[in-house]
């Protein structure tokens, strides 16, 4: 591996909150996890988690840099972005550097919803390579956290159950008739630890009050169909991507997919890798489901060891730990706390006495170790 000019030890990094705007309103949750005592719902209801991606607003409300992540080398907080192109075989390995340059591939993302998303889609890869010179489409992933107590049931919607034929769905989109839109679907119950995926192309909502996990293509793309919620309506030239609703219905699928179908080929029941002990290594999304990125969840009680073979950004969706590195740092991890693990790591203690459940999220490209050695 090349060496950095700006020294990276191979540790964990901590990742500050990065919390982005949105049209949609939320993240009271998020606000109170930072240990802010002024926390609402409003218009940051996302955190950009170890993020190389900038996000794309309305210039009215535009910050510059929005999106990107950043980390503290010492005194200076240097912005991921530039982290990554200066060091990618230190965080990715020479194959996946070679193969995707300076970018992890995927994009981690909270949620803390207050209300129903707008309607929208997202692009498939072949569409942005079309239609967007981009590589990247937005598939996407949930993995729920949380549901506020006073929505009752999560929901979300995914797939037409009853689709309109295009031309009546161009007319009901222009007329903002969203009883009509919302007609279109059943809203599917979801419940903590539920694993959800949303393929390009796929018309879909998150349901209010729902804290998650999104995982996806490093991308912002997306086309909202439903233009006003709460106290904001969207610019035309943000609805569609500065195109027109037949650019946005070309992107989508218009074909039904009942509500069995979704629960079928869209939630990802976890497949148990590795057992022992007290220790548990689940593949949550592999390669059946996606080329895009993977993820994975580890649960164990007590000491434990780990071969680091990827890139990671890793999450406590539970519980607390103690991550070590071969130089004798540790780091204490609480509930939400979130780090960037390098390859250049090369191997991790684990330290839980009273149990953790990790969450981790990799690049298409990984190999994740399936065992974990505990003590």
């Amino acid at each position: 591996m090349s060496t950095p000019s700006m020294i990276v030890p191979a540790r964990p990094l901590e990742l500050r909150p990065n919390r982005v705007w949105r049209s949609y309103r939320g993240g009271r949750l998020l606000s109170k996890l930072e240990g802010r005592a002024d926390a609402v719902d409003d218009h940051f209801p996302e955190d950009w988690i170890g993020s190389a991606v900038r996000a794309i607003n309305p210039a009215e409300v535009s910050r510059p840099g929005e999106g990107l992540a950043s980390v503290a080398l010492g005194e200076e907080l240097v912005g991921l972005d530039e982290l990554f192109a200066e060091q990618a075989e230190f965080f990715f390995g020479a194959e996946h550097s070679k193969c995707y340059g300076a970018q992890p591939e995927f994009l981690v993302k909270f949620i803390d919803s207050a209300e129903r998303l707008h309607f929208q889609c997202h692009p498939t890869k072949a569409f942005s390579r079309e239609n967007l010179d981009s590589r990247y489409g937005k598939f996407e992933a949930y993995y729920v956290l949380d549901v506020r107590p006073e929505v009752g049931e999560g929901k979300v919607y995914v797939g037409f159950q009853r689709p309109p034929a295009r031309d009546q769905l161009k007319e009901i989109i222009k007329r903002q008739d969203i009883p009509a839109l919302l007609d279109c679907f059943d809203p599917i119950t979801v419940k903590r630890g539920d694993v959800v995926i949303v393929p390009g192309g796929v018309p879909h909502a998150l349901g209010a009050g729902v804290l998650l996990v999104e995982i996806l293509e490093p991308s912002d793309w997306v086309a909202r169909f439903e233009y006003q919620r709460g106290d904001y309506v969207l610019p035309e030239k943000d609805r569609f991507m500065g195109r027109g609703v037949d650019f946005a219905l070309d992107m989508m699928d218009l074909q039904a997919k009942s509500v069995e179908f979704v629960r079928e080929h869209y939630f990802c029941p976890a497949t148990v890798v590795h057992q022992a002990g007290n220790a548990r290594r689940e593949q949550l999304i592999g390669p059946a489901h996606t080329d895009c990125f993977q993820v994975w969840k580890t649960s164990w009680r007590g000491q434990a060891q780990r071969t680091v073979n990827s890139y990671c950004i890793a999450i406590v969706t539970q519980g607390s730990c103690r991550l070590a590195g071969p130089d004798g740092f540790t780091r204490e991890l609480g509930l939400f706390d979130r780090v960037i693990i390098p390859l250049g790591m090369e191997s991790l203690r684990l330290d839980a006495p009273e149990g953790c459940e990790l969450l981790e999220c990799y690049p298409p490209s990984a190999n994740p170790s399936a065992e974990i050695l505990t003590a």
